[in-house]
């Protein structure tokens, strides 16, 4: 009887242990594979797993989840470019760019970006891998990463969390720890001799921002670019980078135009024009004429009040009634409400291509991000699918496409003052800026307006480039946008290679 007792706790305690789900500190797959981009084929492997982050005692605190892809049919990587990834949030994990811009397959989508049965990946013959090396890296809690629980700490729940929101939940740690984490890994793949760079999307676009000093400041790491996707406002702090009242709604209405434009409700003598002819028309309305309006506030004179809200109302495809009731001053979220409300239909946040349905037509604002749930539709079986059976990564893990990171502290965010300092001491860090025009989150004109402060002194812009896209935030997923972007990277990177000159002014 005692036997068979032992044997069923036995039984028991292995079930418990099987149902434990934690996520290991450092461990990797290396799978092999062969591609064809732009045409020609090439060998790659793909190392996958976990790199820890270490506190002060060198204790792991947390596991980073990465992907690192790196030709195999080259003889030397010491010149080759090494792209770092990440995408934004905060909270988000690497999966969008991963899945859908350089990696090296992308999602089993439409032309445009719009989910497809079967759910699935196909391969990128667009992917930068034929001329740079790529990573793309989970912070903490997003992806497969995450933090490790100290069952020796004596702290509460609410404790560690506190605790770990010093160390990974803000703007400043976020910066902190992934700059010890890039040096680690840059160390163990031995590519310190290779020209480095950054790419971040939305909220990454902070975080590479800030990392660009950091590396250098902190672990001697000197950047040949930075590539800003759907770009934040990087945190620039001078008085004339805020973006409410008269700047802001100056620099929405190019978006609402493009928006207007895309789902043809523009006048004819607008709709007939490309995008390239009527955008940069719009562009100099706003700075030149309808900020100083809006500057005036009560105080301008309501007969040029009136000629704003018919010319904005021209530009936006919505009546000079509703702008007039928002006193030129229209929020986007309004828009997105209001400018297929008599079709029924809302547009997207973060991509104004995309429609959704509201519960009622009357209302302020969409009850749903229409672009996300499609995003989402698509990407989660996708990355699932693809470490799983191609990258042969298997884990209980869950895929945190969003993860849970906040509250987030914001305090101290001078990113962009941080990437302005890290070009002036490094002749050659470069940056490009790449936005879609239908994106009304982080819309292309305020991402024009954060490259023309990013310095003011106008010493650095032969060195800072603007590029727009027909398409939203996630511009790669219309496939005329992939290739274009890619080969934008491309050109970059080129661009931005020393070519044997001295890192002077």
């Amino acid at each position: 009887m005692k036997i068979l007792s032992a044997f069923f706790a036995l039984i028991f305690a292995m079930i418990v242990s099987a149902q434990d789900r934690v996520q290991v500190a450092d461990e990797v797959i290396v799978t092999t594979h062969q591609t064809i981009i732009k045409g020609k084929s090439l060998a790659y492997k793909a190392t996958t797993g976990t790199q820890p982050v270490w506190n002060e005692s060198g204790v792991a605190i947390a596991a980073v989840h990465f992907t690192y892809y790196e030709r195999t049919d080259l003889k030397n990587n010491a010149s080759r470019p090494l792209v770092i990834s990440f995408n934004g949030g905060p909270g988000s994990g690497s999966v969008w760019m991963h899945m859908a811009y350089t990696g090296p397959y992308i999602l089993n989508v439409d032309s445009e970006g719009f989910p497809v049965q079967p759910y699935g990946v196909k391969k990128n013959p667009n992917s930068i891998l034929d001329v740079a090396d790529i990573v793309f890296v989970n912070p903490v809690n997003t992806g497969y990463s995450r933090v490790l629980d100290d069952k020796d700490s004596k702290k509460t729940e609410s404790e560690k969390k506190e605790a770990n929101k010093k160390v990974f939940f803000g703007v400043q740690a976020d910066i902190k720890y992934l700059a010890e984490w890039i040096n680690t890994f840059v160390t163990r793949m031995n590519r310190w001799e290779s020209p480095k760079y950054l790419i971040g999307e939305s909220y990454g676009t902070t975080r590479v921002s800030g990392l660009a000093l950091a590396l250098q400041d902190r672990q001697w790491m000197y950047l040949n670019g930075v590539i800003l996707v759907s770009p934040t406002e990087l945190g620039i702090h001078s008085s004339t980078s805020r973006r409410d009242g008269p700047l802001g709604a100056s620099l929405r209405l190019p978006y609402f135009t493009a928006a207007a434009w895309y789902h043809k409700k523009l006048p004819v003598d607008l709709q007939d024009k490309d995008l390239d002819e009527l955008l940069p028309n719009v562009e100099r309305y706003a700075l030149e004429e309808l900020m100083p309006i809006l500057a005036k506030g009560g105080f301008a004179d309501k007969e040029e009040k009136a000629d704003a809200a018919a010319t904005m109302a021209r530009y936006s495809g919505i009546s000079e009634k509703v702008i007039q009731q928002y006193n030129l001053d229209v929020p986007t979220n309004f828009f997105w409400k209001e400018l297929l409300r008599e079709e029924g239909f809302t547009i997207g946040r973060l991509d104004s291509r995309y429609k959704g349905i509201d519960k009622n037509d009357g209302g302020d604002s969409p009850d749903f991000n229409s672009e996300l749930t499609s995003w989402l539709h698509s990407f989660t079986p996708a990355v699932n699918y693809y470490y799983r059976n191609v990258l042969n990564y298997k884990t209980d893990i869950k895929y945190n496409m969003f993860g849970p990171v906040h509250p987030w502290d914001r305090t101290g965010n001078e990113t962009g003052e941080n990437l302005r300092q890290a070009m002036a001491q490094n002749p050659y860090l470069n940056v490009m800026i790449q936005s879609g025009f239908y994106d009304g989150a982080t819309k292309y004109f305020d991402a024009k307006y954060t490259m023309w402060q990013l310095d003011p002194s106008g010493k650095m812009k032969d060195r800072l480039s603007f590029k727009g896209y027909r398409s939203g935030h996630m511009m790669y997923l219309r496939n005329e946008d992939l290739i274009d972007s890619n080969d934008h990277i491309r050109e970059f990177i080129e661009n931005s290679l020393s070519g044997g000159k001295s890192a002077k002014y």
